[in-house]
């Protein structure tokens, strides 16, 4: 699978896969994306119904680890803030030291130093990060994966349907449904119709919010 780096219009870097006609994030603005869509409406959202101590520290399980992009958002969050984050991420395909060592994020400047941990740490382990981020990483397909833990908030950031519909299913959205912990919250940049009826077969409350850049809207599912 060939995969290439390709610079987007905030002029941060993503994957591309031509085969596929496949980009991790969007071509409108890759760090823009992330914040918009997993940090404003996840995590702040969150911390927002949920202030410390009340919430004094936050369980996430990510879907598709790809450029570590999301995480790299959520450590800076974590670095201003001084939220305590456990999170869990999981790709079957992570990138190589050739590929992730050729994305650009300087824009996330107190959080890019870690970077190159957040590839490179050790998979199937609890790895401190930074002393408020602990990263479990873990290489299997969703499909393959089973939990039993619950989380506060899922960044569902599978490839779009047309791409692996099998991710997308109603049974998927169910399994989603029981790793959130009561109130617990999901996201994901994908607002189809048949997603949103996944999602609400499986139990969730949907909200249709507006999307980043150069897309209309995006969801949040509340447990």
């Amino acid at each position: 699978m060939q995969r290439e780096v390709i610079q987007t219009k905030d002029g941060s870097d993503t994957i591309v896969i031509p085969s596929q006609q496949i980009t991790y994030r969007s071509m409108h603005g890759a760090v823009q994306e992330s914040n918009h869509v997993f940090i404003e409406a996840s995590l702040n959202y969150f911390i927002d119904k949920n202030p410390q101590p009340i919430c004094p520290s936050i369980k996430i399980f990510e879907m598709g680890f790809g450029t570590g992009l999301n995480a790299l958002c959520t450590l800076q969050e974590v670095i201003q803030n001084q939220y305590k984050i456990f999170y869990q991420t999981i790709d079957a395909f992570p990138l190589s030291d050739q590929e992730f060592t050729l994305l650009n994020y300087q824009q996330l400047a107190e959080a890019e130093k870690y970077f190159i941990n957040l590839h490179q740490c050790e998979w199937e382990k609890d790895i401190a990060i930074h002393p408020l981020f602990i990263m479990h990483k873990i290489k299997k397909t969703f499909l393959d994966y089973s939990t039993d833990q619950q989380f506060d908030l899922i960044y569902y950031d599978a490839f779009a349907p047309n791409n692996q519909p099998e991710l997308w299913t109603e049974t998927i959205c169910m399994k989603l449904f029981y790793m959130l912990k009561q109130n617990g919250i999901l996201v994901t940049y994908c607002s189809k119709g048949a997603v949103r009826r996944s999602l609400t077969v499986a139990g969730f409350s949907i909200e249709k919010l507006k999307g980043p850049p150069g897309k209309r809207e995006m969801l949040r599912a509340i447990k």
